[in-house]
């Protein structure tokens, strides 16, 4: 298709632009490009590979690139063959098309579409996805997996920013149905709706939101969240009983020290942080005791310990 637009000259006269660019059609997309391997990539790369597509991921170094297949293995295995959900035969299929790497070079030509799942670090999201955009194709699109962080910004770094959207999954992904699209600022419709379809495709439910800190479901459960803290600081109940509460009276699958210690006590302080400074709400406002857990190396279930400590368990 003919892609048009206007930029203006030193004398303020318009400028008419034309280049032909191509848009994948959801049907286009054969290969997935994961960037991080972590609880978040690991489940986005094996319910990719489940649906039938081809599935590359990257990581930082060998170890963990085990780790990761090691972990997609042991959930398709205990999750989905020993519960009689997929044969042997199936489980094995899936497993093959996903393949790990140390190298950019190897995992991102050929992708259609790269998803990035690495910690909420503004810098680190916009660095990985302005150096796979070097060995990318024009018509890939750039998803983040953020759950806090401004498309807009992460895509600064881009220079295909129509071609950037968020993508947020939840945890844990191979079970969440929801996505959260989030459109940046100079997202095209194109890269919205192949996305929105492809979602679709992946078995889940898509929500669209606008782009601002948190989106909307971040929003609503960090607010939740640290009102939580601030509770069993002032002493209202124990952490046992405030999870009791929340899961009884809410109906809620965990209470919300439970939720903190699934997600990391330090994703969370970054969130909170990283909220608070764009937004200046109170509401987001990092409570004290999460920030000295943090400092302490009490990170969650990730370490063995946060508000509960798994080791004894």
């Amino acid at each position: 298709m003919e892609y048009e637009f206007n930029l203006y000259n030193s004398k303020s006269q318009i400028i008419m632009v034309h280049s032909w660019v191509r848009w994948l059609k959801v049907e286009d997309i054969r290969l997935v490009c994961v960037l991080g391997c972590g609880v978040m990539g690991s489940g986005i790369a094996q319910v990719c590979a489940q649906k039938g597509y081809e599935v590359h991921f990257l990581e930082k170094n060998k170890d963990l690139v085990d780790k990761g297949l090691s972990s997609i293995r042991d959930s398709v295995h205990t999750h989905l063959v020993k519960k009689g959900k997929m044969s042997e035969e199936e489980a094995e299929r899936a497993l093959s098309r996903i393949r790990g790497t140390v190298d950019m070079a190897e995992a991102v030509p050929g992708a259609d579409i790269i998803i990035e799942a690495v910690p909420e670090d503004l810098d680190l999201k916009r660095r990985i996805f302005a150096t796979a955009e070097k060995y990318s194709r024009e018509e890939t699109i750039f998803a983040s997996n953020t759950s806090s962080l401004m498309i807009s910004e992460i895509a600064a770094n881009v220079k295909r920013k129509d071609r950037v959207i968020g993508m947020h999954w939840f945890y844990p992904p191979q079970v969440m149905k929801l996505i959260e699209i989030v459109r940046g600022m100079l997202t095209s419709d194109e890269t919205y709706n192949l996305v929105k379809e492809f979602s679709v495709r992946l078995g889940k439910v898509p929500v669209t939101s606008k782009d601002s800190p948190g989106f909307v479901v971040v929003r609503l459960i960090s607010g939740f969240l640290a009102d939580a803290v601030r509770c069993a600081e002032e002493g209202l109940m124990s952490i046992e009983e405030i999870d009791k509460a929340c899961r009884l009276g809410l109906n809620h699958p965990m209470g919300p020290f439970e939720l903190l210690d699934h997600i990391g006590l330090d994703t969370y302080l970054e969130i909170y942080e990283y909220m608070f400074r764009a937004t200046g709400d109170p509401r987001y406002r990092s409570p004290i005791t999460l920030r000295r857990m943090v400092s302490s190396g009490y990170l969650g279930r990730k370490v063995g310990k946060g508000f509960y400590d798994y080791n004894l368990k």
